[in-house]
């Protein structure tokens, strides 16, 4: 499903114009000279995106220097005194500082120290010495059913990251015995499509196979609702209609329009719950919102995923046809560049958030959505047994079993 060129083309050219505009009042303010970009960041991602859409490949080029140009000028002002701050930490204890910092986000070279510390107030009462080694163990005994899905889900996973792409990278197999070591860790839910992208970026930060695998169990047993990773994923779908509560009520010009196109959010929403936003936004914004994530819990991803739509909203809302909507929302998240603008949209602009509203929005649409699947369990089982009192059914023309055994 393409883009029609005449649109893109005015996207672009909105676009073009913004940047060169944005570039052109930092340049002169700042005088900053950029560097040339190189082809993958840190994290082993992709600097300029691989869109599907072949006009906009120059989108694509466009953002990529406008993240970079962000980051050269928010180095002095924002970054090195953040820098600064994490340097001057002494031992890691939970207070409002730190829950600051966090959503301000962590520099790279303290975020496996700190991301260790947040996974440790987690599960310390999950881990004991040897656990990791134990689950590989038994592992290597005896097949999990579980293992065929990790396999084919191994090649799947990020495909345009170097370190899950190159043939000489370990990553792969490390994700393999992750993956392994967690079903049977979990048996209940042994393994579930999504579990691989939120293993691989703890991977991919953390870079040790027993801290990634303890960041996942964090993760799954402990931030997230119990049944989000289930075979009915039934909190996954729970937390699909609070967000449309909470759509509404905190973007309401943004949700009737929406509405008047017959726009269903879930088809694009449903995954950014699922693997926190691991498919979506451009890694440096990705591991923010990770950073705050495992401190905070749930209420950051509902924070986060309000904050994306309040930050393309006028560009939404300037889209009239419901297909046009569809298709710019399918790449809309990798254009959000700006840092510093998303967060404060999501820890300002959407304020009050309390927990205690996410609790009753969670208990009330779980009721709703248990009796409605409970009915049309219902409705299958009377269906079931309607069909069976029938008897199977004879095609025109042809004699039952019976009949071709009856005597001449």
């Amino acid at each position: 499903m393409g883009v029609e060129a005449g649109e893109c083309s005015e996207l672009l050219r909105q676009l073009i114009q913004e940047a060169l505009q944005w570039e052109a009042s930092e340049a002169s303010a700042d005088s900053v000279v950029l560097s040339p970009i190189s082809e993958y960041d840190e994290y082993g991602f992709p600097t300029v995106p691989n869109y599907e859409v072949e006009d906009l490949r120059l989108l694509a080029k466009i953002q990529a220097l406008e993240v970079h140009s962000h980051h050269l000028l928010a180095h002095e002002a924002v970054e090195q005194p953040l820098r600064e701050r994490w340097a001057a930490l002494g031992e890691l204890a939970p207070s409002a500082e730190i829950k600051q910092l966090l959503r301000a986000g962590v520099p790279r070279e303290h975020r496996p120290r700190v991301w260790k510390w947040l996974v440790s107030l987690r599960v310390k009462h999950l881990q004991g010495p040897g656990r990791y080694q134990e689950l590989l163990s038994r592992g290597q005994a005896c097949k999990h059913p579980a293992a065929r899905q990790i396999e084919l889900d191994l090649n799947r996973t990020f495909p345009s990251n170097k370190h899950f792409t190159c043939p000489a990278s370990s990553f792969p197999d490390r994700l393999r015995r992750v993956l392994l070591a967690f079903s049977w860790q979990n048996p209940a839910i042994g393994y579930c499509q999504g579990l691989n992208r939120l293993a691989a970026i703890a991977l991919l930060v953390l870079d040790e196979e027993e801290s990634a695998f303890w960041c996942l169990v964090a993760i799954v047993e402990t931030i997230m609702p119990a049944d989000y990773y289930s075979k009915t994923l039934l909190a996954s779908q729970v937390d699909q209609r609070v967000l449309q509560d909470l759509l509404s009520e905190k973007l309401p010009k943004l949700m009737a329009h929406l509405g008047q196109r017959r726009v269903d959010l879930s088809f694009i929403t449903f995954n950014w719950l699922l693997v926190i936003f691991a498919d979506s936004l451009i890694s440096n914004i990705l591991l923010q919102v990770w950073d705050a994530f495992l401190y905070e819990g749930t209420k950051v991803v509902f924070r986060y995923a309000l904050a994306i739509f309040k930050y393309n909203e006028e560009e939404i809302l300037r889209l009239q046809d419901g297909l046009e909507i569809y298709q710019y929302l399918r790449f809309f998240t990798k254009t959000v560049c700006d840092s510093r603008k998303l967060m404060n949209i999501a820890f300002n602009d959407m304020n009050p958030f309390p927990m205690k509203q996410l609790r009753q929005l969670r208990m009330a649409h779980r009721e709703r959505l248990e009796a409605e699947l409970h009915e049309l369990e219902q409705l299958k089982a009377e269906y079931l047994e309607t069909r069976a009192a029938q008897g199977p059914a004879v095609p025109e023309g042809c004699t039952s079993e019976d009949e071709g055994e009856a005597e001449p």
